[in-house]
């Protein structure tokens, strides 16, 4: 068989762990011996242990004279657990095809390792797709934050409320049911305060089974989010984390962290918080994925700030008029040229709704 269908299988295994194994990569590894497939492994939940080694461990003896398929360069360092590199010598494995070289220089190392040893290595199959499965964390590793998906669900004039507030639901259920498979892959979710304080959200993951959950991510000036509130009940449970201004009262400050609340200070950009302060905080804590579920305010500072890596709306069949509320707060352009752009990667109609996925049209330089 080609090797491009063992790697498709390895990635199709590291997209499983998305989501889940910050601030590890989320890594997949096939080992085939004589064309079939006697090892597979993922990243597991939490980030250890790595790929490589789950792949070795199903396949024991079976592993010797094989071929390993590994989206990402197997890791040369001592951290929790030996190297993969290392690993996979001691295995007998004979060839290893790798997608996506590793730009972490406390892991990389794994090819020169491997075929100082006699392995044969080959690198750069399926390159592009492993990137775009890996995009948080070598954004992270790259650029210093985590790779950001930013949600807007509104009606078809681009409205997510009424003029009264009310935005439960604009769109279906099946399309509602999409969103906690794009919460599931994340790290992450975001909101802002308004969000927070206006529809009591718990940001969970729900009908998907039992399943890691991410943590919640609330940006609020004064950290005021009630403390009866849906994400502060659960907090020990679920993190949350609350990252605020200068002007939180230490009263809330103490109830908020008596409650399991995390609390990040953060510096501001004006009346707001600076969200580069925030990306490179929540890139410092291991999130390698974030998904932005609101408000306007949050959204439209994203797409100010040049921070939104893949923009996601989804479209119901209502229209709530001039005055319900703009999915996007005020970006201070004056020309067409001012505005940002995205690409169309893909849409399809769930539940009479459309999702489009797009992504920055100069995505390729950043």
């Amino acid at each position: 068989m080609s090797d491009a269908r063992w790697m498709r299988l390895a990635l199709s295994l590291g997209k499983r762990g998305m989501g889940r194994t910050g601030p590890n990569p989320a890594v997949g590894c096939v080992l085939v011996r004589e064309g079939r497939v006697v090892g597979r492994g993922r990243t597991a939940d939490g980030g250890r242990p790595h790929a490589e080694i789950g792949a070795l461990t199903q396949a024991g003896d079976a592993a010797r004279g094989s071929t390993a398929y590994v989206t990402l360069e197997p890791c040369n360092h001592h951290g929790k657990t030996g190297p993969c590199a290392e690993a996979l010598i001691a295995a007998g494995v004979a060839r290893v095809v790798i997608a996506a070289r590793d730009p972490n220089p406390v892991a990389a190392g794994g090819v020169e390792r491997l075929r100082a040893a006699g392995v044969v290595v080959e690198t750069g199959l399926m390159e592009d797709e492993a990137r775009r499965d890996l995009a948080g964390f070598l954004s992270r590793l790259e650029r210093g934050r985590p790779f950001v998906t930013l949600k807007l669900a509104t009606s078809f004039d681009g409205r997510i409320a009424t003029a009264s507030g009310e935005s439960q639901w604009i769109t279906g259920p099946a399309a509602r049911r999409y969103v906690h498979g794009m919460r599931m892959r994340s790290d992450a979710v975001m909101v802002g305060g308004g969000t927070a304080r206006d529809d009591d959200p718990s940001l969970t993951v729900r009908g998907m089974g039992p399943v890691p959950q991410p943590a919640r991510v609330v940006l609020s000036r004064g950290g005021d989010i009630p403390l009866e509130s849906a994400l502060v009940r659960n907090a020990r449970e679920v993190p949350v984390l609350v990252f605020y201004g200068d002007d939180i009262a230490e009263e809330r400050r103490v109830w908020l962290e008596e409650a399991g609340v995390g609390l990040l200070d953060c510096k501001l950009d004006g009346r707001y918080l600076d969200l580069g302060d925030v990306l490179e905080g929540l890139g410092d804590s291991g999130f390698n994925r974030v998904f932005c579920e609101g408000g306007s305010a949050v959204a439209a500072s994203l797409l100010a700030g040049d921070f939104v890596d893949e923009l996601v709306t989804m479209a119901a069949g209502l229209a709530l008029g001039a005055e319900g509320t703009p999915a996007l707060g005020a970006l201070g352009i004056g020309a067409l040229a001012e505005a940002p752009r995205f690409a169309l990667e893909k849409v399809s109609e769930i539940g009479g709704d459309v999702v489009a996925h797009w992504v920055p049209q100069d995505a390729g330089a950043k």
